[in-house]
């Protein structure tokens, strides 16, 4: 009859095979990993290089683009438009009701 100890210290995990590839393939793999990890930040780097010392100053767009802001009618559910908006002519535009 087995013990307690013998059950628990058998080994049936499956990977019971002699002279397995895990430590040389994990070798391989991180030495993969780390020469293209040098690799990319050589790259980087010689491509931040040609990149020039300052950037011309941009100008900010002198109109930005207005969104038209939504109000929201809680009787109807619909939403308003903004009624401080100028027309196209010029003119403010009012809207009763």
């Amino acid at each position: 009859m087995l013990t307690a100890a013998q059950v628990l210290a058998a080994n049936n995990f499956g990977d019971t095979r002699t002279g397995g590839l895990a430590g040389p393939m994990g070798l391989f793999l991180i030495l993969l990993l780390a020469t293209a990890t040098i690799l990319l930040i050589r790259n980087m780097n010689a491509r931040l290089r040609r990149l020039p010392d300052r950037f011309p100053q941009q100008t900010p767009p002198t109109d930005p683009p207005r969104a038209e802001a939504a109000v929201a009618d809680p009787t109807d559910g619909t939403g308003a438009r903004d009624s401080s908006t100028p027309a196209p002519n010029g003119h403010q535009q009012h809207r009763n009701g």
